[in-house]
């Protein structure tokens, strides 16, 4: 490795360093998404599997709070350290599959400045951990690319296995590979190999508990999320979202240089045949499965997060080694500007979401999602319950259960009403708790069913909560008595009825 080299590496491990400390700041200043508190729940009661996703999420978040408690930055810690071996693993595929270190340095680095790296390991979510599992998926079919040696299967099955121990989009991981090894014809001698299908042993191995855990829950998992590529109506709307959602999580400027990237790649214009077509399947195959999906419902920008490895570096292809002198202006350009654009989005979100001060105090898309004012409006829900007496919290939906959950006095029964297969993992609650005064959190609504189902409902508090001079949404406190019927609603998921 000559000076220039090394003074280039050197200068992509800073950048990676700096960006985890800046999420680590943002992460012990911002309050929790709905998400992430529902998520931590989980960490609170590890299982093999949940009614939304598989349990990788619920074991990254379980070792943050083992190492910096239930607080914030406990329940990201590890998924933003994650970044780490994350950028090592693209660092090292880009490497081997170009031959190229400025290459691998600038896929480094142009995917840690994405929203989708910044954010989706800030926010802790299943796409978390999938994202840093995509990378490693790739690293090692590099190395089988680079050594020839048929061990690296087995690699590659365990990177496809924690891959679906996070969310079941890594299914498509297969079809890709079946694809790339179908397309390069010196790769085709695999499929003959015992060594794709023992891979395929070790993924399924991995998964083999979430499987079981289904096949106790009446599958219904599977049925949740698969269920959702069935098509039941065409609603071409959904497809103008995605788009201009890629391009913000992907930042304008890195969007752009992946798909010069991606269309340099497909013009055989960089790198070699084994490599450009591993690149093209790892986007395309995920990335056209999410077209054919909006074709019918909504497609969240974060479902890309399996892409966004092999996108970086396309990415950095085009940076890189795009021939043509107008696209070699246009790739320096956003090159030199990729870092600081993705910084600066970051940064602002950020204040925005814990100050509003971007939107002059007034309601945007991060009121809803981020916990803001809850750490306080919990603190005057709890002195409302110890003065009334309840020894339990009602809530309506999962979000907000696992917002009082964690921001409410550890050892504070906080149940929600409804939904109770969500809560599968937890266990049914005291019925001594469900049997004295209860305490009913909700937005206030013009119609209200507590009438019909308790014999005693009095409202004793309506509370806001806040940022800053907003008012996000206001919540009433009724203390209800004498349920008329069960207090808790168990009817089966609707995946079942």
């Amino acid at each position: 490795m000559g000076r220039g080299d090394e003074r280039l590496v050197r200068n992509a491990s800073l950048i990676v360093l700096a960006l985890v400390a800046l999420r680590l700041v943002a992460a012990a200043l911002t309050p929790l998404s709905f998400d992430e508190a529902y998520y931590w729940m989980w960490s609170q009661h590890l299982a093999l599997g949940y009614y939304d996703h598989p349990p990788m999420v619920a074991l990254v978040i379980r070792a943050g709070t083992m190492i910096a408690g239930d607080t914030e930055l406990g329940v990201r810690l590890v998924s933003i350290l994650l970044a780490l071996p994350m950028s090592f693993a693209v660092y090292r595929s880009a490497e081997i599959l170009f031959g190229d270190r400025r290459v691998a340095a600038t896929a480094t680095i142009l995917l840690n400045v994405t929203l989708m790296a910044a954010v989706g390991t800030l926010i802790v979510t299943p796409d978390a951990p999938l994202l840093v599992a995509s990378s490693f998926v790739l690293f090692f079919l590099a190395k089988l690319l680079e050594t020839g040696r048929g061990a690296w299967w087995l690699a590659v099955g365990a990177a496809v296995g924690v891959a679906l121990l996070s969310k079941y989009t890594a299914l498509l991981f297969g079809p890709a590979i079946l694809i790339w090894l179908l397309a390069v014809p010196q790769q085709r001698r695999w499929l003959l190999s015992p060594w794709p299908y023992l891979g395929g042993v070790v993924a399924f191995a991995l998964f083999a508990p979430v499987i079981l855990w289904n096949a106790d829950h009446h599958w219904v998992s599977f049925i949740k999320q698969l269920g959702r590529a069935r098509i039941e109506d065409f609603r071409p709307n959904y497809i103008a979202e995605l788009i201009p959602t890629q391009i913000a999580f992907a930042t304008p400027l890195v969007f752009v240089l992946g798909a010069m990237g991606l269309y340099t790649l497909i013009r055989h214009k960089a790198g070699a045949l084994p490599a450009r077509v591993l690149i093209d399947v790892m986007v395309w195959t995920v990335a056209l499965y999410f077209v054919w999906h909006s074709l019918h419902a909504r497609v969240e920008a974060n479902w890309f997060a399996p892409v966004y490895p092999a996108f970086a570096i396309a990415a950095a292809v085009a940076a890189d080694l795009t021939p043509g002198l107008r696209q070699r202006r246009v790739a320096e350009f956003c090159l030199r500007w990729a870092a600081p654009v993705g910084i600066g989005m970051f940064v602002l979100l950020i204040v925005q979401a814990n100050t509003g001060w971007l939107s002059f105090g007034r309601r945007d898309v991060t009121v809803r999602s981020i916990g803001v004012g809850w750490r306080e409006l919990a603190g005057q829900i709890e002195a409302v319950r110890q003065r009334t007496g309840a020894t339990c919290v009602l809530v309506p939906d999962y979000g907000t259960t696992g917002w009082l959950a964690f921001y409410l006095p550890r050892g504070t029964c906080v149940v929600q009403q409804a939904q109770r297969y969500r809560w599968d993992f937890m266990g049914e609650p005291d019925p001594a708790r469900l049997a004295g005064p209860l305490l009913h959190v909700d937005e206030v609504r013009p119609q209200s069913d507590l009438n019909d189902r308790f014999a005693s409902v009095e409202r004793v508090a309506e509370l806001p909560r806040k940022r800053g001079p907003l008012v996000i949404e206001t919540y009433a406190l009724d203390v209800l008595k004498g349920p008329k019927g069960s207090v808790l609603d168990r009817s089966p998921p609707p995946e079942l009825q």
